[in-house]
């Protein structure tokens, strides 16, 4: 995987364009809340997948994992982030490299009945980031009735993106009103969230779609709380749906993943 970005460059021209909307003292600060990260789609004929990253098919997990489970009943596995790869775009957005990170969900192939005493959204039982250590990995299948899902090996395009106009860190930052009376934080609302060099990536859909690290794009309100970092969003999909066609969002308190403390992780799920 080739990082292909003019880091200055992009960064001058989101620091100008911030300062077009906001002034230049809020503008500079806005600017500076920017995250590196990437956009995620399955690899197409001729791509190049990002290391072992991947979508569904098996976890890669060391030997001694168990597979994690609710009360008996397995997790689904959804990606396969390969750290080690994606590490050096992000820099000191990712302050520790753990690896192979694999992403688990509870949503077995299972009739709702049987499992619908667990809270997805609330049980944090329904939710797993395992690491394993690259050179020890196996590749483990899920066990039943976990629902498997097609195993699709992911590119990755590198991304320097804004927070979202509502999330809690620009509304700190501008946390004033204009003479109408509007509060300032929804002068952010046209500066976009995505910016990237003039290299075009279409596969990656990059105003939506799949991202890892950097700023999630929300569908229905920022969520990030004080401290996190966003690890993955996930989108619907011909693989999966999240609720009605919506977005699932992994973030984990910046300290713990320094520590390597994923079970600290908690998911969101946003729908249209």
């Amino acid at each position: 995987m080739d990082v292909i970005m003019d880091v200055t460059s992009v960064l001058a021209e989101l620091e100008e364009h911030c300062v077009e909307t906001l002034g230049e003292h809020d503008g500079r600060r806005m600017a500076a809340l920017a995250r590196r990260g990437y956009c995620l789609a399955p690899v197409e004929d001729g791509g190049t997948p990002a290391g072992r990253s991947r979508f569904g098919g098996d976890a890669l997990l060391d030997p001694e994992t168990e597979w994690p489970h609710v009360e008996g009943v397995p997790l689904n596995f959804m990606a396969v982030l390969d750290a080690e790869v994606l590490a050096p775009w992000l820099g000191e957005g990712l302050p520790a490299v753990p690896g192979l990170l694999n992403f688990f969900y509870f949503e077995p192939d299972l009739p709702y009945e049987q499992y619908r005493r667990f809270d997805v959204f609330t049980d944090p039982r329904c939710w797993r980031v395992v690491p394993a250590d690259p050179q020890r990995a196996e590749e483990r299948s899920a066990p039943s009735p976990a629902h498997v899902f097609d195993p699709r090996p992911m590119a990755a395009a590198p991304i320097i993106s804004l927070p979202n106009y509502d999330e809690s860190v620009v509304q700190d930052l501008l946390d004033s009103y204009d003479e109408r009376g509007m509060p300032r934080w929804l002068d952010a609302f046209d500066l976009g969230n995505v910016w990237r060099s003039e290299i075009d990536y279409p596969a990656y859909e990059c105003g939506r779609h799949h991202r890892a690290f950097g700023w999630p794009l929300p569908l229905q309100g920022g969520f990030l709380r004080d401290g996190e970092v966003h690890l993955l969003q996930l989108d619907s999909d011909d693989q999966w749906q999240f609720g009605d066609f919506g977005l699932l969002y992994y973030a984990i308190p910046i300290d713990a993943l320094r520590a390597g403390d994923f079970s600290q992780v908690r998911v969101e799920m946003q729908c249209h």
